[in-house]
């Protein structure tokens, strides 16, 4: 059995994105976590399965992050999955809506290239995180701050769901931050019972900020659609950045929307950038490769 895949990225976030209205796909956390890997099979940092939807939904969309595991939400995988809607085929329409096991996404793409996506209101009630709070010393109710222990010392971040657990920690310099090291005690803390994603956000001023994104089950990425919009409900709640934000990462720049407060927090965060095609790819042993 031969299984057909598309290679596309966005400012460098890669994906291996499946048609899985068209062909017959098996797919499990070790057959994805083979797809990721850069070695053995295309490599990527998510797997994106692209089924049919319902209910609402125009299509179904299935997140694996590269160590196999299932994730709820993926900003830039979901505008490359806009672009590969219209270029397969699937979609000629210049908006849709697909459903992710955490929320609906609304998508749309214009004449110029640029893709958009609607990823919903940020949440930040600790079980919808989820998180677990305990011993907030140093915390900020309002600000949806908290202390988070590493032993050796501690970090303030702000804690959301964007429909993936993010924690967002300020620094002075993304260029010295300690991405790896901290960025993975903070995404296998205890407090994050099913992990998250660590963002570290140098604010340039109250239109710009630099970002760094240690992703859960992947590592540092070359950029992360969620963790932008984290971020900038993150400086917007802490009353430093405006409501649309350049977030520059390491892989480019996107651009963010939310109009929300600590007061009037129900927004969507509304993520634009570019979304790139890289080529088509056949697996053609797929049947030994479709492993539970």
């Amino acid at each position: 059995m031969q299984l057909r895949f598309t290679k596309m990225h966005s400012l460098g976030n890669d994906f291996v994105v499946i048609d899985a209205v068209r062909q017959d796909v098996t797919l499990g956390p070790a057959g994805a976590a083979w797809l990721a890997d850069r070695q053995r099979g295309a490599g990527c940092d998510q797997v994106l399965v692209v089924g049919e939807g319902g209910a609402g939904a125009d299509f179904n969309l299935g997140i694996f992050n590269a160590n196999g595991g299932e994730s709820g939400q993926c900003g830039n995988g979901a505008r490359c999955v806009a672009l590969f809607l219209r270029d397969s085929g699937l979609s000629d329409a210049a908006s849709c809506v697909v459903r992710t096991r955490e929320r609906d996404l609304a998508l749309s793409l214009d004449d110029s290239g640029t893709v958009s996506v609607d990823m919903g209101a940020p949440q930040f009630a600790p079980d919808a995180v989820p998180f677990f709070v305990a011993g907030d010393e140093g915390g900020d109710s309002a600000l949806h701050t908290f202390k988070l222990d590493l032993h050796t010392h501690s970090v303030r971040a702000c804690v959301l769901s964007m429909g993936n657990p993010h924690a967002v920690l300020t620094v002075t310099d993304c260029d010295t931050a300690d991405v790896a090291g901290v960025g993975a005690r903070l995404a296998a803390h205890a407090a994050f019972p099913e992990g998250a994603n660590i963002g570290f956000m140098q604010v340039l001023g109250r239109d710009r900020i630099r970002l760094r994104v240690f992703e859960r089950g992947v590592g540092e990425t070359l950029a992360c659609g969620s963790g932008a919009c984290a971020a900038a409900v993150a400086g917007r709640l802490g009353g430093l950045l405006n409501k649309t934000v350049t977030v520059a990462m390491p892989g480019g720049e996107m651009t963010v929307c939310w109009a929300g407060s600590r007061k009037r927090n129900k927004a969507g965060v509304v993520l634009s950038g570019p979304a790139v095609s890289v080529y088509d790819g056949v697996i053609a042993d797929w049947e030994e490769r479709a492993l539970p």
